[in-house]
């Protein structure tokens, strides 16, 4: 997948993630999903794993199936400790 990318640090020490938005039914917020490929530990066999993560998004921008990179930020709540940075690419709209 395109979207395999590892974690890089910012110019603030944060780490960047890229990630498709798969949910944006909340108020400034988006749940982000960011899939990897682990090895599994008995038959070898790569098996794809997902994190979703929520964000936070201060225009309300995001639409669901857009490509986006997140970054480390300060706890914004409980649960949310990432922002946009930016849209890479947007979903295809019908």
């Amino acid at each position: 997948m395109s979207e395999q990318r590892e974690a890089t640090t910012t110019a603030t020490g944060g780490r960047a993630m890229t990630g498709r938005v798969v949910s944006n039914k909340m108020q400034k917020t988006v749940a982000v999903a960011i899939e990897r490929m682990v090895r599994h530990p008995v038959f070898g066999k790569y098996v794809r794993r997902t994190t979703r993560l929520l964000a936070h998004d201060e225009a309300s921008a995001c639409r669901e199936g857009d490509l986006v990179s997140i970054v480390e930020c300060r706890p914004i709540s409980r649960r949310k400790s990432w922002r946009v940075a930016e849209i890479l690419q947007r979903a295809e709209s019908e």
